[in-house]
Order: C-alpha cells, then structure tokens, then sequence
C-alpha cells in the first residue's frame, strides 16, 4: 500500500488520530500541522475592510471586526461613527444629518480636537475638518490606522485588538489642547434605563447623574442598560491631574476626559481605550479595565 493510499483510508482531522499519522509522516510533520490548525483557529480574530455605515449617512468607513465588537471608523474625519456589540446594538449613533445636534451629529469618539488649530477625528459633520487616513499594521491580532489632519499638525492613531480598541495622540499641535469625550447612547437609546459607575464610585448612578474632577487611577467610566447584560468602558492610561467631567444631555452622554464645561486641558500625547465588557458588575467592570494597562 502507498503512502498516499494508507492516508487516504485514514480519518485525517487536525486533532484526532495524531499517534497514527505520526508513525507515517513523523513528529515534525504532525507538529507543523498542529501549528497550522491552530493558526488556522486564531485567524480573523481582527479583520479590517471598507464599506459603508449606512446608519450613519451612510459615510465611508474602515470597518473592524472583532470578537467583542464591531468598529466603523469614519474614513474622512478619523473617529468612530459606530460601535456595534455582539447583539449588533450601536453604542454611539451617529449620523451626519446638519441641524440633528445631540440626536447624531454631536456623537462619537473621540471627538477630541474642537477649534483647536482645526476640528478633527470626530465622524464627519459640517464641523470636522479633513483628516487622511493609512493602515500600518494588519494582522490578524491587531490592526493599526493612523490619521494625519489635513493641516499636518495632528496625528492621531488607532490600535484595534480582539478585547478593546486604543486611540494614541501622537502628535499635538503647539500651543494646542484637546479632549477626549465618549458623546453616544449607552445601550443604543439614551434613556432613563441607563447607568454609569467610574473609579471613583462603585454607586450605579442613573445616566442624569453628573460627575466632574480628577478621576482616581486607573482612570475609567463605564456606562450600561438596564437591558443590556455588557457596558462600553473608556479608560485614560495616564494617571494626570485634569478634570473627567461628565454631564447628559437629552440624547446623548458627554464624558470628557480633559474636560470641564468648554475648557480643554490635554496638550501632549495620551493613549485611551474603548471597549465592552460582558457584565455589569463592578467588581468585575474594573478588574477587566485593569487588565488592558497590565
């Protein structure tokens, strides 16, 4: 009998049977085909393509895929348009219709740079200025996006994983300040069912609550509803002594991380991240937050 025929008799899956195809092939082969499979198992834990957010416009978009969440990252503007969880519930909900304020808009992350030597990475609107966009880095754990503003004095990157995703101001412009603000619907609607709880508090505060001042390390928010079982968490990975603000307003949440009331206080780079966590419990909301800076 051939090699080939003996094999072909042989019920061949990457994780059954190993002892008998190893006294044909050997115990290299069968390690590198192990290896196969389980690269094979691993793979699109992050995927990137381009398409349309149709519920924002539609507007171009970098679309990223993940095991936790789905990412449209507005492909003129540099910042998310859409945050879609596992049940497809957008936690964000923008939209580029002029005059919609609070209602789409308004919304997005991180929406940092406001008349600051420009407006830039906020989802496209009548406001936001022109920002170009490459991918650096795509494998099949991490995708990296950079974006440059058009007046080439800012420089914000985007680092996609398979937990959460980073936004890095990497280049600020001199003599400029920034925020960066979590302006969405918690849950997909903003209502009286949503919630919130920070570093500061382990209170469920309901979503009208206000909060301002310095967070305490690690510095994080995180915002649920009542009907949802996970919560959209943000986190600063600098401990810094500026105001985290955050205030409702009829729509939509307005946390700002450097913020209070217009004043903008961040003036050199900072990494923040975003991402859902599947509970609603504090205990467990903060030791996952945790782990990203681990």
């Amino acid at each position: 009998m051939t090699l080939f025929a003996a094999l072909r008799n042989q019920p061949f899956v990457c994780s059954s049977n190993l002892q008998t195809l190893a006294q044909w092939l050997g115990t290299t082969l069968v390690s590198l085909l192990l290896l196969g499979c389980s690269m094979s198992h691993q793979s699109g834990k992050v995927s990137l393509t381009e398409g349309m957010d149709e519920s924002a416009g539609p507007v171009p978009a970098y679309i990223i895929s993940t095991p936790s969440a789905t990412y449209y990252l507005e492909k003129h503007g540099g910042g998310l348009s859409s945050m879609l969880d596992k049940d497809g519930v957008d936690w964000i909900g923008f939209n580029n219709i002029k005059g919609s304020g609070h209602k789409g808009e308004y919304r997005g992350f991180p929406n940092a740079i406001h008349k600051q030597d420009g407006s830039y990475f906020h989802a496209m609107n009548a406001g936001t200025n022109k920002a170009n966009g490459e991918v650096l880095i795509e494998h099949q754990n991490h995708v990296r996006i950079a974006f440059t503003s058009a007046n080439g004095k800012w420089v914000g990157q985007w680092d996609f994983y398979p937990t959460h995703c980073d936004f890095t101001m990497t280049t600020v412009s001199p003599g400029y300040h920034y925020w960066v603000q979590y302006e969405g619907v918690p849950g997909g609607t903003m209502d009286d069912t949503d919630f919130w709880f920070n570093s500061a508090t382990d209170i469920r505060h309901p979503i009208n609550d206000s909060h301002k001042g310095d967070l305490p390390s690690p510095e994080w928010y995180a915002f649920g509803d009542e009907s949802s079982p996970r919560m959209i968490f943000l986190l600063n990975h600098d401990d810094d002594t500026h105001p985290d603000n955050y205030v409702s307003r009829p729509h939509m949440t307005v946390l700002g991380f450097g913020r209070q009331d217009k004043n903008k206080f961040l003036n050199t780079p900072k990494t923040f991240s975003i991402g859902f966590i599947e509970s609603v419990e504090y205990d467990k909301v903060s030791k996952d937050v945790a782990t990203i800076l681990n």
